[in-house]
């Protein structure tokens, strides 16, 4: 009689390992994945932003149960059918909405932080940009979702971002009639900006963070202090016993348990502004019917997208278009554009630690002038901030082409 081996796999286990190497793959990417043990609370924002991308999906599903992708239905379904007829519809939208504007605080965090402490590196130049690429799309996929409650704003941002389409003097207006289905937004318009809000977009974000997740595996994610680890002979050290000597600790449980108290805080912030603060992420106008007859006084986007739209409103319509590109695409850039041999915290490279304060404060300074009218001194300040703007990123090149090894 065979004996009973109590540390034997269950069956299913054991069926799928050997069919797609699950215990490989959790080991791989969780408990033999090295994690340095001196970064601080910052690391834990991409944790953050998956969590919060997941409030974004489930709340946006639900909300598509009862939304109408009509012009002459879109609004009221929103503000009507969801708001008061749909049980807990309330809820599904304040949590979409908060998340929409969170997820974008999240992000610059977790950017600022990469360049504070150059996480674009010694071989993390794919981090980087693959994170970049998730900016876009997820760029791309609040543009899209702004659209669908077929308000004012919704409706006049609209116009004004797909007009850039027509490239200024070469006036491509076949073009933008194009991405419309139309002269002006339309139904059309409207169908459209759905299905790359709720199909398209989502599945672009997903095959992009899987991408980023991947890109972290070989060179690791970057230390605060700079260090260059040994990832290898520290995860020795580790799995011999050595943890206190150890510079490392493993992703599951060890850091995932510090990304948990991080996020904990977090979450009591996140659901304070649901319950409390919601209309901080609801535009007033948009709650007035979109009316093409009707344009606003003032135009605006949201607020995380104010810093490029100020970029773009203080010159000709040719040069405002080509600065706005320019903005668009100048960060995907930056391990190329830094010059400097280090991968350590701004706070020890002299010039760029100034360079990197500027940069913060130049992008406050223009979120904050677009979203007031462009006139009188806002319209000068404005025109300042986008200069400098522009010219941070040549003098990034001259700052760092002379900036020498430290030597640890």
């Amino acid at each position: 009689m065979a004996k009973f081996d109590e540390n034997a796999r269950p069956f299913s286990e054991q069926w799928l390992d050997d069919r797609l190497g699950v215990r490989t793959l959790n080991r791989v990417m969780a408990t033999e994945y090295w994690i340095p043990k001196n970064i601080n609370f910052l690391w834990a924002m991409g944790m953050i932003l998956a969590v919060v991308f997941g409030f974004l999906l489930i709340s946006g599903i639900f909300l598509t149960m009862y939304y109408k992708p009509d012009v002459n239905l879109a609004f009221d379904s929103v503000n009507y059918t969801i708001m008061q007829e749909v049980g807990y519809g309330w809820l599904f939208r304040h949590i979409h909405g908060v998340a929409a504007s969170v997820v974008f605080l999240l992000i610059y965090i977790h950017m600022f932080t990469g360049i504070y402490y150059g996480s674009y590196k010694q071989g993390r130049e794919m981090i980087w940009i693959s994170g970049m690429l998730l900016f876009v799309t997820f760029s791309a996929e609040a543009f899209s979702g702004y659209m669908l409650p077929w308000g004012q704003m919704s409706y006049w941002a609209g116009m004004v971002i797909t007009n850039l389409f027509s490239m200024g003097s070469l006036e491509l207006n076949g073009v933008v009639e194009w991405i419309r289905g139309d002269y002006v937004p339309g139904d059309a318009y409207l169908t459209r900006f759905f299905m790359l809000h709720v199909f398209l977009l989502p599945l672009a974000i997903i095959g992009v963070i899987v991408l980023h997740f991947g890109s972290l595996r070989i060179p690791h994610v970057n230390n605060q202090e700079g260090e260059i680890i040994d990832f290898d002979e520290e995860a020795a050290k580790y799995l011999a016993g050595n943890t206190k000597e150890a510079k490392v600790i493993r992703f599951q449980w060890d850091f995932l348990s510090k990304d948990f108290m991080v996020m904990a805080f977090f979450l009591f912030f996140f659901f304070y502004l649901v319950f409390y603060h919601f209309n901080f992420a609801m535009d007033p106008v948009n709650f007035d019917m979109a009316n093409g007859l009707k344009t606003p006084a003032h135009i605006y986007p949201e607020w995380y997208f104010l810093w490029s739209y100020e970029i773009l409103r203080p010159f000709s319509k040719d040069v405002g278009l080509m600065a706005f590109g320019f903005s668009q695409v100048i960060f995907m850039l930056l391990p190329f554009l830094d010059r400097s041999p280090n991968a350590i915290p701004a706070h020890r490279r002299g010039l760029f630690f100034i360079w990197f304060w500027i940069l913060l404060l130049d992008l406050i300074v223009l979120s904050v002038m677009g979203k007031v009218p462009p006139s009188g001194m806002f319209s000068t300040i404005g025109l300042i901030a986008a200069w400098v703007f522009l010219l941070l990123w040549p003098a990034l090149v001259a700052i760092t082409s002379f900036e020498k090894k430290e030597i640890k």
